[in-house]
Formats: C-alpha cells, structure tokens, sequence
C-alpha cells in the first residue's frame, strides 16, 4: 500500500461529529446449513438438530414466549428487532466484531472474506484462531445463516450495523461506491473514470463496476494513490479510520479537490463528502476494525499481591470475621426496628432523617446503611406491617431465621444478595424525572445486577486463592465480554455496569464473600463447581432448589471459621464487661439489657448504668437474680463497685408505684410525696394529695413514670391489684411477607424439561405446516363445488374444505388403513388451525386419533373440522 503522510491539508474540510457508532447496535437471526443451500432463515433451522435448536432457545429464552407454533414463527420472531438487540447485547466483544465486519462484507460473505476482514492482509494468528467459535457462536444463536462459503447475516442484523449517513457503523466505514453514486448523473461518473485513468462506459452501472474495481484492485489503487499530493494523503489519513465524512466549502482546497476528481472522496451531501468503503479498506490494508479484539483481556491479580505469597487462611478469617459482624449488624437493625421502625413514605421507601438515625445506630455511613436494610429487605426479614400509620418491621421469617446456626444465617444473606435485583447503590441518586431514590423504595431493581454480581465472583474464583484482582482488568474483562450493555443513545458509555462492579467489590467484603479482596473459600462452596467459561454470565443463578444446595455448601465451608459462643464474660472493677467473642443468645440478650454497649469489635465492652440496671428491673429482674446472673456467667469476680450499684438501684426501684386514677403515686414516706410536689417540674403532672401518702394525677400512667424518671425518680407501675407490673418491650412484626421477587433483565433461562418440551411443539407444529398432502383434483363438468372449493385450498395452501360426508368418509378410510390426513380446525374460540392426525377412531360425532401436531392422541367434533385431505407421504 502505497500512502504519502505530510501537514494536514484541511484548508475547506471541516469534520462533524460522526463517529464510530456505539455498540447499541442490534442483530437478526440465521438459517441452518444442509446439502441443499437453504433460500430462508426458516429453511435453514429446518436443517439443524434438535440440540441446536435447544441451544438457539437457551441463548434466547425471548423466543420461547410463547412458544413458537412452528420454525417459520420462530424464525420471524428472531428477526424481530428487540429480539436481535437482545442478542446482540449478549455477545462478547470479538464476537460483534465479526458480525459488524459481516454487516460490510458483500452479501453472501465467503468465510475467507470475512477473515481478510478481520485479518488484514498482514494475518493475524489470534484472530485467526478465535474466528471459528466466532461464527460459530452467530450461527448457534441465529445471527448469521448458511454454509462458510455463503455467510449471511440476518437482514435486521444488517440494517443495524452496516454503515449509514444516521447510524454510522462501529467499524468506521462509509457507504459503498455503489451507495455513494446512487444518484450521481452519468456525466459526472463519466468525468471520474476519465480522471481516474480508466475507460469510458456506456451506463451509470458499468461505470460504478469500474471504479470499485479499481478500488479493490491493490495494485492499481497503489499506484493511483502514489500519484496523490502528500496533503491529499493527509485527508484520507483523517478519514481512513472514521468518522468517514467530513464537510466541504464551495471552493475545496486542492488535495481536496483531487480526492473528489477521481471518486476518493464521493459526495454524500451538497456540503458533504464521504470515503468509499472500498477505497477506506485498502488504506486500512483490508481490516474492518482498527483495534479487533480476539482475546479477552486477563483478570490480573492486584499489584500489592503479586509479589507477596497468597494466604489463603488469612483471607477465609478475614471473610469469615466479616461475615460474624454481617450477622449482628441484621440483629442490631432488627433490634432497633423491634417494636415498629420507621415510617413508609408515601411514594414508598425511607426518608433521609430515617436512613440518618438507622445509620447513626448501626455506627456506619448512610450508603453502608442503605445496604443493610436492603439486604435484609431482599432475604424477607424485614417488610412494611401494612397498618394504617405503615411502619417497616420485623417480619415472622425473622425470628424463624434468628433459630438458625450462624453458618446457615448467613447464606440465607449471601443467597439473597447474590440473586437481587434490587441495588443498594442506587440509594440517593435521582430517577430519570429527577426524584430521589430512596432505600425500601421502588425503583431500584437493576436486571444487570445478578448477572453483573455473579461474573465479578466467578472472574474471582479463576485467580489463586487468596488473590485479589487489579479492579482496572476485572473492569476490562467485564466491558469485553458484555460491550453493548450499557451503551448510552448519546454514544457515550453509561457507566451502569462498572458503578455495579464497584459496589458488588464492596458488598462482597462487607458480607464476608470476599476477605481483603480475594475470595474466600466458603464463597467458592456457594458458586458451586467449576463451570464452563462459555456459560452465559449471570445465567448460573439457578434454581431455588438448587441455590438452597449452594447455600449449604457455603454453610457447611463457613461453619468451622466462626467462633464458638461464648457463655461468660469478663467483668471489671470500671463498672463494664467484656464479651472477648460472640455470646450465647441468652447472655447476650440478657447482658444488653443490663448494660449499654460501649464499643464494638473483636471484643464487646459492655458498661452497666443505673439506667441500664434499672432497665433489668423494669424488665422483671431482681436484684438476687443480677447478682446469680453476673456471678455464674463472669470469669472474673464480681467487683464490689457493680454489686453496690446494683443494691442502690434495687433499693429505690419500686419505692413509688404509680397506677390508673387517671394515675395516682403512693408512697409509705410522706417526705417523699412532698419532695415531688415541690418539684416544679411536676407542675405538668397536675398532681394533687389524695392522702398522706397518695398523690393523684390527671396524666396518664405512662406519662407519670416518664415524667418521674425523668425528675430523677425511680418509680414502679402496679397492677390494680398493687402487684407490682412487669413491662417488656414489644415486639412489633409484620403479618407473613414473602421476600421482593427479583426483576429479571429479561425472561429467565429455560431449563432442559421446558426446551426438550418446546422443541418436540415446534417440530410438530412445523410438520402440521410443511407436510405435503394430496392434491385434491379439479372437478369435473358439474363436479360438487365442495371439491372445487378444496383444490383451491390444497393450491392456496389454505385450510382444506370439504363437505360432512366426505370429511366422515375420509377420516374413517384413515382409520382403517392406519395413515395420517390432513385436517382443517376450528376451536371453540373460533380459532382456526391446520393439523395432521393418524385417526384411530370414528363415533359419535368424534374422531380420535394421535395428533402429529400437538404430539399426543386428541379428540376432536366432527363438525369443527372445516376439510381433510390425505397426505402424499404418511409422517408416521
């Protein structure tokens, strides 16, 4: 190839924006290959196995919705067009390479074009290597059709990526020469050939032959392209690799001029000119795309691991400490919403002020919170109650999960986290009209979450253990093998998918599947066995039966790196306690009403308050019972500081009882009475002496122990017998709640009884379409118009028509002689339907017989059958 490169000559040359088209492009689908080179798409199928078929539904379960009457339905729905985008979107980048060289390639494409396409003509051994599974690929997934010698790609696959002035093509090409001339007066043809060097022709069609020929034509284009200026050579190189317009003044600058005397640069608009194809392909020395991309790119380890020695214990005990504070973290959320959360807002979802307080008592930032109530929201233990005044709450599946060991609580999570298609992240951004979204609320299902979730782990699980990626390639991997999901209408690449990745890094070592970025062992349990690197990402979610054995796995892997409860503490003499590990439910539930929680970590620090042993009290406790408690479950003595509060408070807890007059406090020292009366603070109160030792109260005796406390007393309630009454939090739950369902991103994979199923239904409904019956013969003289009436449907291929006595006659021939006919059908809808049925038998009005169509024995009324007529060929 011979090219000049000097200045940029853009005197009167300007560029637009055209550019190279982003990958939101779509596809149609192929036809099988044969002996005989299939005319249709349908034909093509019709040539495939039943397990390719199989693999066409599995690799697009939007065609099975429902389920295609026969192949010429199928085919048609696969050139639908959201069917192709849907497609398309799940090719990985190579992959859409090859259809979009395709999409330029003269139709139908030899495979040796197609590889000159992607090669170049300096070969590439890579590509040359990959390009097989490629075609393979397009043809197993109905986007190209026919045999190697004769590829062609699917005509709604064509329109999308072939280039056009409004819908540029990802390679950077342009319009044919044939495409570009369209229109141009044979005058103007003719003084390009001249200019060109090329002979005159007598029609607009030999002379636009010519030109691409000289195009195409190495040698020659050569030597044309060695007698350009240098600054022409400029231009091209501008253009060479798209956009492939740009626009011209009304006086062009000389090299540009040049180009468009001998057809280099053909007029696309009166200001616009463009660079044919074929003269674009040979500056490019044959490749349709600058960069192919025939390999994906490798998820290398991160920098800070690649020269340390993996540690895989360190990674599983840094998962496994993870996933222990995932677990109290959902008990103290639920701890906190115990006795009724926050409020619903009205379009749904929590209110800022509410994420604000959940985070301030988790002890975690606002994004951090977000993602722990909706995990908890997306594993069914919280739910809104559904009253009135909707609050959220603890749903009953909540204490049904609390009963389960700690290894199998936190699969649950990890199950329902991996598999939702609701996305944390998301919380406090804005919808397409500008409102806030908000945790709980609608609008933050993602269908690309799980699938997007499951690739990350499984790209995680190809590195050693205990390695972690570099989050650079792990993005690169992930945008190679899905590069048109996220593609934005403004060409820009939305960022959807890598804002997923990120979040799912960080969710994953939150919940402890990962430790110090690498992926812990127990993780490796829930993926469940090495797959096939071919599986479709995000398709491995499985079943519920089998994520609940993934779970298990995950369980039984994660059971032997948590720690044991602990039943004993370690008390000391500054008034707190010590948990040096996780508690027993009992210790633990009984010691966080004692005491308040100082701090958190590998070690809990308890600190006991009058508050909180006043709170043990309330809750029924006595001081005898305190004492029993700190003594039987401390390693350390019961320092006397502690045992003194704990007497102090006992002494005057109940010494005032308060009870329903509207309420009334008595007391047996009078002193006490009068301090309290004193007590401006009580004014609110409206107390009045009822006796020397009684005092009442028009406020209620809720707000009586309040406002008591509250001036420093520590009253009891009583019962209207004078017992003493015990007050126990409520807890609040939801009535049953079944856990959000995902959203998927698009119908979910069928499995093997479904395909199996679907195809035997289009195979028979494709013999009931296809078969090939008897011609009914033309009547004769004054033959019945009951016979006329059935030949033109038998040359019509419309349903047949015959009378009651010759449709009776005909299926009771068939029933004697074994062999199948053809009928016409009208259901009790209306609907009418062609079908082939072997009959078996014939009475009562009813025939019976296997029915080819629907692949099992049916029986049909008489007078609903519109005509039969025999079969050439018995299917049987």
């Amino acid at each position: 190839m011979a090219r000049g490169r000097g200045q940029s000559a853009s005197q009167g040359l300007t560029w637009n924006g055209w550019g190279p088209a982003k990958a939101d492009q779509e596809a149609h689908v192929p036809e099988g290959t044969g002996g005989t080179p299939p005319r249709t798409l349908a034909e093509a199928l019709r040539t495939q196995g039943d397990g390719s078929l199989v693999a066409l539904l599995r690799a697009r379960p939007d065609l099975l919705s429902p389920v295609p009457s026969d192949l010429s339905q199928l085919a048609t729905r696969a050139g639908t067009r959201a069917s192709v985008v849907r497609a398309l979107e799940r090719l990985d980048r190579f992959t859409l390479q090859t259809a979009e060289a395709l999409a330029v390639a003269t139709e139908p494409a030899p495979y040796d074009t197609l590889r000159a396409l992607l090669t170049g003509d300096e070969g590439d051994p890579e590509i040359e290597a990959a390009l097989p599974r490629a075609v393979e690929t397009l043809r197993d997934r109905a986007l190209i059709w026919g045999a190697d010698d004769r590829l062609r790609l699917v005509r709604t696959a064509r329109e999308l990526l072939a280039p056009s002035p409004t819908h540029p093509s990802p390679t950077g090409l342009g319009p044919t020469v044939a495409e570009a001339t369209a229109g141009m007066s044979p005058g103007r043809l003719q003084e390009i050939l001249t200019t060109a060097g090329l002979p005159s022709t007598h029609d607009p069609v030999s002379a636009v032959a010519s030109l691409t020929a000289l195009f195409t034509d190495r040698t020659r284009m050569a030597a044309l392209l060695d007698t350009a200026p240098v600054d022409a050579l400029s231009v091209l190189d501008r253009l060479v690799w798209g956009p492939p317009y740009g626009e011209v003044t009304s006086s062009p600058t000389p090299p540009v001029q040049w180009l468009r005397d001998r057809g280099l640069l053909l007029p696309a608009t009166t200001r616009t000119v463009v660079l044919p194809r074929e003269a674009a392909l040979h500056l490019r020395a044959g490749r349709a795309h600058r960069t192919p991309e025939p390999v994906a790119p490798t998820v290398a380890p991160r920098a800070s691991d690649a020269s340390t020695d993996a540690r895989p214990q360190v990674v599983d005990n840094t998962a496994a400490g993870q996933a222990y504070t995932a677990l109290a973290t959902i008990e103290e959320l639920a701890k906190d919403w115990n006795e009724g959360g926050p409020n619903v807002l009205r379009a749904g979802g929590l209110s800022v002020r509410d994420l604000k307080r959940t985070a301030t008592a988790l002890d975690v930032t606002e994004p951090v919170a977000a993602f722990w109530v909706e995990l908890a929201f997306t594993a069914g233990l919280l739910a809104a109650d559904g009253e009135a005044d909707e609050r959220y709450a603890p749903t009953p599946a909540y204490d049904d999960w609390q009963e389960l060991p700690a290894p199998q609580r936190w699969a649950r999570l990890a199950t329902a986290w991996l598999t939702a298609t609701r996305t944390a992240g998301l919380v406090g951004g804005q919808d397409s009209k500008g409102r806030t979204l908000a945790a709980l609320g609608p609008d933050l299902d993602r269908g690309a979450a799980p699938e997007v979730r499951r690739r990350i782990l499984d790209l995680l699980a190809t590195l050693p253990e205990g390695t972690a990626p570099d989050p650079e390639s792990l993005l690169a991997r992930l945008r190679w093998e899905r590069p048109l999901r996220g593609a934005s209408g403004t060409g820009r690449h939305d960022d959807l998918r890598a804002r997923l990745a990120a979040w799912t890094l960080n969710e994953a070592e939150m919940l402890g599947v990962t430790g110090r970025g690498a992926l812990a062992s127990h993780a490796r349990a829930l993926l469940g066995p090495s797959e096939d690197a071919t599986r479709t990402p995000g398709d491995g979610a499985g079943a519920p039966a089998e994520l609940a054995a993934a779970g298990l796995r995950a369980a039984r892997a994660l059971a032997p790196l948590l720690p044991e409860p602990l039943d004993h503490v370690l008390l000391q003499a500054d008034l707190t306690a010590v948990a040096p590990g996780p508690l027993l439910r009992p210790l633990a539930e009984l010691l966080a009403i004692a005491a308040d929680v100082e701090s958190k970590g590998g070690a809990t620090v308890y600190r006991f308050t009058p508050g909180s042993v006043r709170r043990a009290l309330d809750a029924g406790q006595s001081a005898s019972d305190l004492h029993d408690f700190l003594r039987n479950h401390s390693r350390t003595p019961v320092p006397q500081p502690l045992a003194y509060l704990i007497d102090d408070v006992a002494r005057k807890h109940g010494h005032l009882r308060v009870g329903a007059a509207s309420a009334y406090v008595r007391c047996d020292d009078e002193a006490v009475l009068d301090e309290i009366l004193a007590d401006k603070r009580s004014q609110g109160l409206r107390l009045r002496r009822l006796a020397p030792t009684v005092l009442a109260a028009h406020a209620d005796a809720v707000t009586l122990l309040d406002g008591l406390r509250v001036m420093g007393f520590a009253p009891a309630a009583e019962s209207a017998e004078g017992d003493v009454m015990i007050t126990r939090a409520h807890a609040h739950r939801t009535p049953p709640r079944t856990a959000p369902a995902p959203v998927p991103d698009g119908p979910p994979t069928p499995d093997t009884a479904l395909l199996s199923a679907a195809v035997k239904a289009i195979r028979a409904g494709d013999l009931a379409a296809t078969v090939v019956h008897k011609p009914v013969p033309e009547p004769s003289g004054s033959g019945s118009a009951a016979l006329a009436s059935a030949a033109a449907a038998s040359r019509n291929g419309a349903l047949p028509r015959t009378t009651s006595a010759e449709t009776l006659a005909t299926v009771q021939a068939a029933a004697m002689t074994g062999s199948a006919v053809w009928i016409g059908y009208v259901n009790a809808d209306g609907a009418a339907s062609q079908r082939v049925i072997a009959p078996v038998r014939v009475e009562g009005g009813y025939v019976t017989g296997y029915d080819h169509t629907a692949d099992e024995v049916r029986t049909y009324p008489l007078h609903r059958i519109t005509g039969v007529a025999e079969l050439a060929d018995d299917p049987a």
